[in-house]
C-alpha cells in the first residue's frame, strides 16, 4: 500500500478546495480517508498528522475541519479530542475511530465534536456528507456564540450607560424637577447631549444642559465626561466664568479633534429661590415663564461654545424670577424638528406657540406635539430639564 503524502495534491482551485486536517497515526487508515476523499468532485487539500504534536505544527488558520482518531502516539480517548478541540476552537472536528462504542460517540459529541464515525461503517459519500454538515453545525454554533457575546456585551455596555446618567442631587420640596432625555441613535442610551442638576450646600440649585457637537460614542463620552467635570466643578463651589474656563480646558483635552464645540445654558437658582443667575454659551435661549407671561431669556447668548475661542469671558444674565415661575433649558434636538415634514424647523418661535397652545410647559405633552410635528422620530439628540416654582398660596395650600 502506498504512503499518504503529507499534504496530498487537489484538483480544484485553491481558493475553492477545502483544506483537511487528518490526524491518524495509521498509514493505511490515512491512506483509505485520502481515496475515499479523493472519489468526490472537487477533493480536498489533506493535511497528515500522525500524532497531537505534529498536529500542533501542521494546523493552520486555513485548516477548515479536523478529523481525529481517539487513539494517537501521544493521547487517546478522549483526551485526545479534547486537546484538540483546546488547539482548534474555531474549526470543526469529526472524529473519525475504529471504536465502535456508541456511548463513547455520545460523549465526544457532548465534549464539542460536531460528529463521531466509526471507520469500518464510512464510505466515499457518507465521509464527504459529514463533514459538510460538520462544518456548518460548527458555524451555526459560532453564530450562535457569536450572538450570545454580543447581547452580553449589549448587556453590559447599557448597564454602564445607565449608570452614567444624571440623578438629580435636589433636596428642597419647593421645587418641581422634570428632565427628559432622548439620544438620537438607535438602541443608545446616552448622547452628546447632556443635563443634571445639583442643589448646592448653601441651598442653590444648578442647572445646566449641553450639547456636544456631532453624533456617535465619542460625542456620548464627551458629554458624559463633561457633565461630570460640571457636577464636581460645583460640588467644589466654582461657578461663572471659573467653572466654565474649567470645563474649556477638560473639552480641549478630551475631544478626538479640534473641531469639536459645545454649547451649554446654566442656571444657577438662589436658595431664595426667587432669582437666578445664568450663562448662555452658544446655546438656545430657555423659556421662561414669571407671572403667566411665556418668553425666552433675553439678553443672550452669553458668549461663543466652549472650545472655540481661548481666554473668553462670558457674561452672567441676572434673571428675576419672583415667587412662582417655570423655566425649560433644552437642546436644539427640540427647535431643530422640521414641522409638518417638510424643510422649515419649528424653531424657537415655534416652541414658543406650542407652549402658548398648551397653556403651559407640559414637557412630555410638549416633547409628544414636536414628535407629531415632525413626522418622525427626531433625529437630533434630546436633553431637557423643566424646573418650576409654584408659588407661596400654592405651597400654602398644599
Amino acid at each position: 500500500m502506498p504512503p499518504i503524502h503529507e499534504e496530498a495534491s487537489v484538483t480544484a482551485p485553491s481558493n475553492d478546495t477545502l483544506t483537511i486536517l487528518l490526524i491518524e497515526d495509521d498509514a493505511g487508515d490515512a491512506f483509505l480517508v485520502e481515496e475515499l476523499l479523493g472519489e468526490s468532485e472537487n477533493p480536498p487539500k489533506i493535511i497528515w498528522a500522525r500524532s497531537l504534536a505534529e498536529t500542533r505544527e501542521r494546523l493552520t488558520p486555513d485548516v477548515q475541519c479536523v478529523l481525529v482518531d481517539l487513539s494517537l502516539p501521544d493521547a487517546s480517548d478522549l483526551e485526545a479530542l479534547e486537546q484538540v478541540l483546546s488547539m482548534a476552537p474555531d474549526t470543526a472536528v469529526l472524529v473519525l475511530t475504529g471504536l465502535n462504542d456508541t456511548h463513547v460517540g455520545v460523549e465526544a459529541v457532548a465534549a464539542g465534536a460536531q460528529d463521531f464515525l466509526v471507520k469500518q461503517d464510512v464510505e466515499a459519500r457518507l465521509l464527504a456528507r459529514a463533514i459538510s454538515y460538520a462544518m456548518e453545525r460548527k458555524r451555526a454554533d459560532l453564530a450562535q456564540r457569536s450572538l450570545v457575546e454580543a447581547q452580553l456585551t449589549a448587556k453590559e455596555n447599557a448597564r454602564l450607560e445607565r449608570r452614567l446618567l444624571p440623578v438629580p442631587l435636589l433636596e428642597t420640596a419647593d421645587l418641581d424637577h422634570q428632565a427628559r432625555y432622548l439620544p438620537g441613535r438607535r438602541r443608545a442610551l446616552l448622547a452628546g447631549d447632556f443635563w443634571d442638576t445639583v442643589q448646592g450646600p448653601d441651598g442653590a440649585v444648578h442647572v445646566v444642559v449641553g450639547d456636544v457637537c456631532g453624533h456617535g460614542p465619542d460625542e456620548a463620552a464627551l458629554g458624559v465626561a463633561l457633565r461630570i467635570a460640571w457636577r464636581t466643578l460645583v460640588l467644589a463651589g466654582h461657578t461663572g466664568n471659573e467653572l466654565l474656563s474649567t470645563l474649556d480646558s477638560v473639552l480641549r483635552l478630551e475631544r478626538k479633534s479640534p473641531e469639536i464645540f459645545t454649547t451649554l445654558c446654566i442656571a444657577t437658582i438662589d436658595a431664595s429661590l426667587d432669582r437666578a443667575r445664568m450663562h448662555v454659551v452658544g446655546h438656545p435661549p430657555p423659556l421662561l415663564i414669571r407671572d403667566g407671561a411665556i418668553g425666552v431669556l433675553q439678553g443672550t447668548p452669553s458668549g461663543p461654545p466652549l472650545g472655540i475661542f481661548q481666554g473668553v469671558d462670558w457674561s452672567e444674565i441676572e434673571v428675576p424670577l419672583g415667587d412662582e415661575w417655570s423655566m425649560l433649558l433644552y437642546t436644539d434636538g427640540l427647535i431643530e424638528a422640521t414641522v409638518g415634514g417638510g424643510p422649515d424647523l419649528l424653531g424657537t418661535e415655534g416652541l414658543l406657540r406650542l407652549v402658548h397652545e398648551q397653556g403651559g410647559i407640559h414637557l412630555d405633552r410638549l416633547i409628544e406635539r414636536v414628535i407629531e410635528l415632525n413626522r418622525d422620530a427626531l433625529s437630533d439628540d434630546l436633553a431637557t430639564v423643566l424646573i418650576s416654582r409654584s408659588g407661596t398660596r400654592e405651597r400654602e395650600k398644599g
